[in-house]
């Protein structure tokens, strides 16, 4: 789990976030992740505030931890109301993580890596059907100095 130390703390910056056919929403995003049960487990917490009237739309929990067994990193991730439990994949360079999951004919995949700026950025893509991937989610954060 120490592997995922480079997540820790608080971060705020901005994040773009399509919703359907429309027009994509301008957030002030918030992350954070902290360590629980003695470096057990990862509690990542995510929000999102429209910019204009700075409503809460993005709202996400996320929890990560290493099964000894199978030699892999899981997330369990909540928001707007369903949760979903996948495989998260350290990135070579040690600073970043991919995931996502299928349902039906919808799949996603994310990325997160902390770029030379120490930022933390993240795209989802999504792909419905036999449509091309199209991008629902990018964010970059920065931490917050004490």
């Amino acid at each position: 789990m120490k592997k995922l130390s480079f997540l820790v703390g608080n971060w705020l910056g901005q994040a773009r976030m399509q919703r359907g056919q429309g027009d994509g929403v301008e957030l002030a995003q918030t992350e954070n992740a902290q360590y629980k049960l003695d470096g057990l487990v990862l509690l990542i917490e995510g929000t999102g505030r429209t910019v204009s009237d700075d409503k809460a739309v993005l709202q996400a929990l996320a929890t990560i931890s290493y099964d000894d067994e199978a030699k892999v990193y899981r997330m369990r991730a909540y928001n707007n109301g369903r949760y979903m439990e996948t495989e998260v994949k350290l990135a070579e360079s040690g600073k970043g993580l991919t995931w996502g999951f299928t349902l039906g004919q919808i799949k996603t995949n994310s990325t997160l890596a902390i770029n030379d700026k120490g930022e933390w950025t993240e795209v989802g893509e999504i792909v419905i059907g036999a449509q091309p991937p199209r991008k629902f989610l990018e964010l970059t954060v920065r931490r917050e100095t004490p």
